[in-house]
């Protein structure tokens, strides 16, 4: 199995040779993502930054993730995934961003959307006109640390994936 070391050792490798910077949004994780990545010595050179939106309000105000889109779907959607990643992508003017949402537990959670789920955003500005988000709801099982570590690492993995 691959460790979370190796996969940030991946994603600084990547973004290096691409010239890239990396912004982040995370919520159920609360800066698990940040942390792991800027582990790395050097990580300077492609993190810009992260943001850590616990709530509706900070998720609004500090990505524009737009109310209604809160209400609409609720905080833990693709929906609002999506809007934190681009809102995190535009306000640190990030070539890449990642953003999670999601319900670590052991409460908060409901038929619809168990404790464990979490939905993810990646989006990459590649050029001025040519922009990708990709979104992906999962569902991981544990206590609340398993799922933050699985959604961390989920995220990480994504990213390899977009990047290569």
């Amino acid at each position: 199995m691959t460790s979370t070391a190796d996969i940030t050792k991946q994603v600084a490798q990547l973004l290096i040779a691409k010239g890239w910077t990396l912004a982040l949004a995370e919520s159920c994780t609360g800066g698990l993502v940040c942390a792991s990545l800027t582990d790395l010595a050097g990580s300077s050179d492609w993190f810009e930054r992260g943001y850590i939106t616990y709530s509706n309000q900070a998720k609004t105000e500090c990505l524009g993730v737009p109310a209604e889109i809160i209400d609409s779907f609720g905080a833990v959607s693709e929906e609002v995934a999506k809007a934190m990643a681009e809102g995190a992508q535009k306000n640190a003017g990030a070539t890449v961003a990642i953003s999670i949402t999601g319900i670590a537990g052991p409460s908060g959670g409901s038929a619809e959307k168990p404790v464990g789920t979490v939905c993810f955003g990646w989006t990459i500005q590649k050029t001025q006109a040519e922009k990708m988000t990709v979104c992906k709801t999962m569902y991981f099982t544990g206590d609340r640390q398993a799922v933050r570590e699985q959604a961390r690492d989920y995220a990480i993995t994504g990213l390899i994936e977009l990047l290569q």
